[in-house]
């Protein structure tokens, strides 16, 4: 790594970056470049070909917008890291973006992985949705943009090849057809109605289907109809004839002459009044299986091209990156990117900037989609904006020093069910939106089932003691889903941490619960108030408070329903933590136990069959 001489000491001013000697030694080799700060922090984080060319076009004298030369200005040093290629430089700019989140790059969330539709390697092969890393064990479909396209394909593949979808115990306890095939969506191997080999095929013709090879399959499927036609088995012709059918009418739905496109990402990015969105289309097999948006973050002044090379740079690597990718923005890097891509794919990879026929058809949908979902996001955000400003005016707060942009709520509610497994929950609104990365959950323990007003101090006092120490972010406001006796719990406690700053509003519920009829609660002297319905301080409200709500009240169902589900199992005597274990995993929960059979029970490794009635007995 070469960088430029140790920035100075940050009591004295800083001096301005001597460019011209840090370019005397740096390499002309691929790699990775970082521009820091005097304070040591990472404000930009890139890649190049050709590092000293790259770095010397930020010292020049025009630059390519504001917010460039605005980062140039700060810059005390730069370092580098030299590379074997440039393929390795753009993992290693991947995970510094990642890892730094550097306040000048255009920053995309770093999303969960993508879901595959995955056919076990079974005797019998069952389809099911999967998500998380591949082996050789199983054969794996996609990746595809959401869960709702790999269970429309699920459906498709039960439809067209019936094939299974149960779970593995379920298949192996089955003693008689399950609905699925009553309705024609399986062909009930679990029981023998199909034999292996006949199975296997239609395992091999789904797999070619999702392979981009559907022609293939309705050639055999219509030689071997003609077939038992002339054999005169009319009955296993028909049932050929209608599967036939089926597949027609999905390759009708999905455009048929899309079949030879085979693996295709297509990509477009909108950019306006300083937000973005990018637009993701997914081809797999040929059929388009949907798309996906992405906002980015630190957009500015930055341009649609701009955008979209670094989503490629942030999304591809560690990823499938498929033969062909569709742009709708051409930028100078395009070409050093294909190709650090294809070394990353171990293949070639095309970039097409200007493309024909379907695939100009799919990128004008995907430039439509960005379009639309960027409207919907400035929209939502002017309503946001305009929510937050009125909640402020409503409650007199004082707009912060950053703007409104930075108020920040935190909600608090209560769940218990009669006492039981009691929970708190916290939520934050934030930046004009919810902020579920900082929700929290609170087990209470240690008093009186039913307390709320106990439950509510012991939440509050854990949330706030470390906030009022320095660990935390300082609310400006803070939501007690309660009345009077609520509020002034977290008045107290409040006060007793030594936090004085945050506003405190009870949300007491208006008469039979109705939304609308909401009474606001403070604790500062003034006077309960009530908002009309059509308030959009009292909508926000609302919705953060039924947000606290929802996020309490799941999270205590969880807790409840495990302690009863433990609690129920260890009433038996002779099940002890072992056998229940081995009870849950077997039937899936305690529900699938309920369901189970003398007989089915006695299958469990340790569990007898007078074990197996005393449980039968007892559960029911």
């Amino acid at each position: 790594m070469t960088s430029a001489p140790a920035a100075p000491d940050n009591s004295e001013p800083a001096p301005a970056f001597d460019s011209s000697a840090f370019l005397r030694t740096c390499p002309g080799l691929p790699g990775v470049y970082r521009h820091i700060d005097a304070q040591g922090s990472v404000l930009y984080v890139g890649k190049a070909r050709d590092l000293k060319k790259r770095v010397t076009s930020y010292f020049q004298k025009n630059h390519s917008s504001p917010r460039i030369a605005h980062m140039v200005e700060k810059i005390a040093r730069v370092e580098v890291t030299v590379t074997r290629s440039e393929g390795e430089a753009l993992l290693l700019e991947n995970n510094l973006i990642k890892e730094l989140a550097p306040r000048y790059n255009i920053l995309f969330r770093d999303d969960k992985s993508y879901p595959y539709l995955m056919v076990t390697g079974h005797a019998y092969p069952q389809i099911r949705f999967y998500r998380g890393s591949l082996d050789k064990k199983h054969q794996y479909f996609g990746p595809f943009p959401n869960a709702w396209a790999v269970r429309e394909s699920i459906q498709i593949l039960q439809k067209v090849f019936r094939l299974r979808t149960c779970d593995d115990t379920v298949f192996a306890n089955r003693s008689r057809p399950c609905l699925l095939h009553q309705i024609l969506r399986c062909s009930a191997p679990c029981v023998g109605l199909v034999s292996a080999d006949d199975y296997a095929r239609d395992v091999r013709d789904a797999a070619r289907f999702l392979s981009g090879r559907p022609q293939e399959v309705l050639d055999e499927l219509q030689a071997e109809m003609l077939k038992k036609a002339e054999a005169l088995a009319f009955e296993e012709a028909a049932a050929i004839r209608d599967r036939i059918g089926a597949l027609s009418r999905v390759l009708q739905a999905q455009g048929a002459e899309a079949a030879g496109e085979s693996d295709v990402d297509v990509i477009a990015c909108a950019v306006r009044q300083g937000h973005a969105c990018v637009s993701l289309a997914m081809v797999r097999g040929g059929r388009h299986l949907g798309d996906k948006q992405f906002f980015p973050q630190h957009v500015e002044d930055a341009s649609a091209a701009d955008v979209l090379s670094a989503f490629m740079v942030q999304h591809y690597p560690g990823r499938f990156i498929p033969p062909a990718i569709v742009i709708n923005q051409d930028f100078p890097e395009v070409d050093e990117l294909a190709e650090a891509l294809s070394g990353d794919a171990g293949r070639r990879v095309a970039v097409i900037r200007f493309p024909q026929e379907q695939r100009r058809l799919w990128l004008t949908m995907a430039e439509k989609n960005a379009g639309i979902a960027l409207d919907r996001l400035l929209s939502e955000r002017g309503t946001a904006q305009a929510r937050t400003r009125r909640l402020a005016e409503v409650l007199a707060l004082e707009e912060p020093a950053a703007g409104f942009e930075t108020l920040r709520i935190e909600c608090f509610d209560i769940s218990h069910t009669m006492g039981e497994a009691t929970q708190a929950s916290c939520v934050v609104y934030h930046h004009h939106k919810m902020q579920s990365g900082d929700y929290r959950r609170f087990n209470i323990t240690g008093i009186t089932p039913g307390d709320d007003y106990a439950a509510m101090r012991q939440v509050l006092t854990r949330r706030y003691e470390k906030v009022a120490a320095g660990d935390g972010v300082k609310p400006d406001l803070v939501l007690i889903d309660g009345g009077r006796g609520q509020v002034e719990i977290a008045r107290q406690v409040l006060a007793e941490v030594g936090m004085t700053e945050p506003l405190i509003v009870g949300v007491a519920k208006g008469e039979e619960r109705k939304p609308g009829l909401e009474t606001l609660v403070f604790t500062d002297g003034r006077p309960e108030a009530h908002l009309t319905p059509d308030n959009p301080a009292l909508h926000l409200i609302q919705t953060v408070r039924d947000e606290a709500h929802r996020f309490a009240i799941t999270g205590q169902r969880a807790k409840r329903d495990k302690a009863r589900v433990t609690s129920t199992l260890e009433e038996i005597e002779g099940v002890g933590p072992k056998r229940r274990q081995r009870l849950l995993a077997r039937f899936g929960g305690l529900q699938g136990v309920r369901r189970a059979s003398v007989e089915d029970l006695a299958t469990v490794d340790g569990v007898s069959h007078e074990l197996a009635e005393r449980i039968y007995a007892q559960l029911r």
